[in-house]
Formats: structure tokens, C-alpha cells, sequence
């Protein structure tokens, strides 16, 4: 059994939303990062202000990588729908819950492998 299409259609559909929303939050997270400025190579802060500008760019990139992973997770589920594998567990190979399908697309194990993996 495979998931109808006009739900894949749909489907895709938002996942190419999302994935526009995380490219325009890394284009955005990318600008706010301090060590984004060329010109604080060459000024002389003081040291407290580096030390801020530091810890801001620790925190710009971690979001970064959050973003990334969640842009990694979504170009993957895009795959598997042209292969033609979305909705089946990655583990098992049972279809994937719809409901949890619905409440988070990129899932890519069922409810019973996932809990099977956190133990």
C-alpha cells in the first residue's frame, strides 16, 4: 500500500514551503552573525566587545547547524517522495502513520521503531 498521490502532491507541496522558509532563515541568520562584518577584522574593539561578538557568532552558528539539519531532513523527504519511498519506515519498511506523517513529514521511522530507538 503507497500513500495516494494527491497526498504526496500535497505533501511536497509543503515541504518546498518549509524548505523556503529555512533557506531565507539561514540567508537571515547568516546576516546577523557579527563575524558576518568584514570591517570588525579591522577595528579595534575592546575586548569585552570581542568577547560579545564571540559568544554571538557561537550562537548564530548553532542555530546554523539546528537550521542545516532541519533543511538536511527536508530535502531528504523530498527524495524519498521521487523515489517513491515516502511514508514507508526507514527500519521496517511498514507505512508510516499518517497522523505522524502529518504532524512531522520528514518522520522517517514508525511510532514502533522510534520507540524501539529511544530505549
Amino acid at each position: 500500500m503507497k500513500l495516494p498521490k494527491d497526498i504526496l502532491v500535497e505533501i511536497k507541496t509543503h515541504l518546498e514551503e518549509e524548505l523556503s522558509k529555512v533557506h531565507a532563515q539561514i540567508a537571515e541568520l547568516s546576516k546577523q552573525d557579527p563575524f558576518a562584518d568584514t570591517d570588525r577584522l579591522s577595528d579595534n574593539a575592546a575586548s569585552d566587545t570581542e568577547a560579545n561578538e564571540e559568544n554571538n557568532h557561537e550562537r548564530y552558528q548553532a542555530m546554523l547547524t539546528e537550521v542545516h539539519v532541519r533543511e538536511d531532513e527536508i530535502k531528504a523527504a523530498l527524495q524519498r517522495i521521487e523515489k517513491g519511498t515516502y511514508g514507508f519506515c526507514a527500519n521496517c519498511a511498514k507505512l508510516i502513520d499518517t497522523e505522524r506523517l502529518a504532524a512531522n513529514p520528514t518522520a522517517i521511522l514508525c511510532m514502533e521503531c522510534e520507540a524501539k530507538k529511544k530505549r
